[in-house]
Formats: C-alpha cells, sequence, structure tokens
C-alpha cells in the first residue's frame, strides 16, 4: 500500500513569526539618518564601531569627531574610542590626513565616506546658478469704464459681511456678471441678499472667486411673459436715453420708454 501524497501547497503566512525580529514600521519624514546595510550589517566591524559609524554618518559638515569629542559623547573610554575609529578607517569609511593650512600650521583633516570607494561625494557642491528672469512682466490693462448700478453691488457687500471685501479690479470684473443678473429683473438688493447667503464658515481666502461662481452658477433665468399679458418692454439702463416715439396725437417726435401721447397732448386730454 503506497502513502498518500499531498498535492496542496502551504498557504502563505500572514501573521507575524514566532521566532526572530518582528518590526515596527514607521516612515521618517524630518530628523533622519540613511544607512547602507553595508555598514549597519558589516560582517568585521565590531558593535562599537558600526554604531559610532552610524553617528558620525548622522552628524552634519563641520562637526568635531576627534577622540576626546567622541569620549565626551559616549560612555566608551578613549582607547574603546580610538580602536572603533581604526577599524573605520581600515574598512575605508573614515580619512584622516595632516595637512598644512594657512600659515604653515598642520592640521588633521577628516573625511567620512557614505560608502568607501566613492570619492566624488567628497567633493563640495558645486553653487547653483542664478536663474535670471529676462522676460518683462506684461503690465495690466487699465480698467475698463465702470457700470455704476452694477459695480455699486459688489462693493457694498461688506456692509453685509466684512469677509466680501473687495479691491477696486475684483469689482470691476463682477460688475459684468451683476448687470445679467439686473438685466433680467433682480433687484440689485436680491443680489446682494444672494451674493452674501450662507456663506461658509471662517476665513474667505478668495471672495472675488466665490462672488464669481455665485454669479454665473445661480444665474437666473429670463422670466417668462404670461399668456394674458403683452410682452414686457425692455429695461431702459441708467446710463442710455429713452428711445425717440411719435406721438399719436400731433405725430411729434418724444422721448419715452413706450409709444403714446406726448406731454402737451396728454395734458390737453386731462384739462
Amino acid at each position: 500500500m503506497t502513502a498518500a501524497q499531498f498535492s496542496a501547497h502551504a498557504s502563505a503566512r500572514t501573521e507575524p513569526p514566532w521566532a526572530g525580529i518582528v518590526h515596527i514600521r514607521h516612515r521618517h519624514d524630518s530628523h533622519f539618518t540613511v544607512v547602507g546595510n553595508h555598514l549597519a550589517q558589516h560582517p568585521y566591524l565590531s558593535a562599537v564601531a558600526i554604531g559610532l559609524g552610524v553617528y558620525i554618518q548622522s552628524l552634519p559638515d563641520g562637526a568635531r569627531v576627534g577622540i576626546k569629542d567622541l569620549t565626551r559623547r559616549f560612555r566608551e573610554g578613549e582607547i574603546t574610542i580610538a580602536r572603533a575609529l581604526r577599524e573605520l578607517e581600515k574598512a575605508g569609511y573614515l580619512e584622516r590626513r595632516r595637512v598644512r593650512a594657512d600659515g604653515g600650521v598642520m592640521v588633521t583633516r577628516t573625511s567620512w565616506y557614505e560608502r568607501p570607494g566613492c570619492r566624488e561625494s567628497s567633493a563640495p557642491p558645486q553653487p547653483r546658478r542664478r536663474v535670471v528672469d529676462l522676460v518683462k512682466r506684461k503690465k495690466e490693462p487699465p480698467l475698463p469704464p465702470a457700470d455704476p448700478p452694477a459695480a455699486d453691488v459688489p462693493a457694498g457687500l461688506r456692509r453685509r459681511d466684512p469677509r466680501l471685501v473687495l479691491s477696486e479690479r475684483d469689482v470691476h470684473r463682477l460688475a459684468p456678471g451683476v448687470r445679467a443678473w439686473l438685466d433680467r429683473g433682480v433687484t440689485a438688493g436680491q443680489i446682494a441678499r444672494t451674493l452674501s447667503g450662507q456663506l461658509p464658515l471662517g476665513a474667505i481666502a478668495w471672495p472675488a472667486r466665490l462672488l464669481g461662481y455665485r454669479l454665473t452658477t445661480w444665474l437666473p433665468p429670463v422670466l417668462p411673459a404670461r399668456p394674458d399679458e403683452p410682452p414686457s418692454l425692455p429695461v431702459a439702463r441708467a446710463d442710455q436715453p429713452l428711445p425717440f416715439q411719435t406721438c399719436d396725437g400731433c405725430d411729434r417726435a418724444f422721448r419715452a420708454a413706450g409709444p403714446g401721447k406726448c406731454r402737451d397732448c396728454r395734458l390737453s386730454t386731462a384739462a
């Protein structure tokens, strides 16, 4: 009798292992140092040398890493610190050279290689070239003549809500949208109440954008004419004269919103 053969594969393990280290991951967004595994898991360096190498790599340029400086920072003595520095120097991470400075004084120059053998990174970074913008800014065109009835509505909204403070240019840009509402029979007071009502809480960063959106999106339709009423005559703007009409009584031309009789004919008929 043959032994039973199982062809099913073992399911992937989703639970943490019962033995060994379990990493609790955390993403560092600031105050962190990138260390290669060639240093953190070096097969020949001692624990003191690896820890000291990680500390030196986290320091900024110009920091002092002498034996006495490191002894004041860590508990280890000078002998242990010196032995760890020699290990790092032998592995190629640390380089200490005696150079002659200005005035003939001999000083020790210390270099740290994040990756042994990569000496290009030790060169000082090249200064960035300053990019000069030679394109002249276009001057904004002058403001068009304001439509007084339409421009007064957005300019006066700050009386209703102090957050609706607009610049003079914003008022001129919003005036055509207000004029579209006025031409459709909406009064200035109704427009002001609609624009300043149900505002969001807190500060309003761009009040002109909010008002422009409402003027465009909330534009009411044109009122339809009633079946029992003649079509309404177009409303004359305040800055335009009334059209000429011909008097039904004396055929004299006069200005009025609609056809009818002139003033003299009306007075004579009333008398």
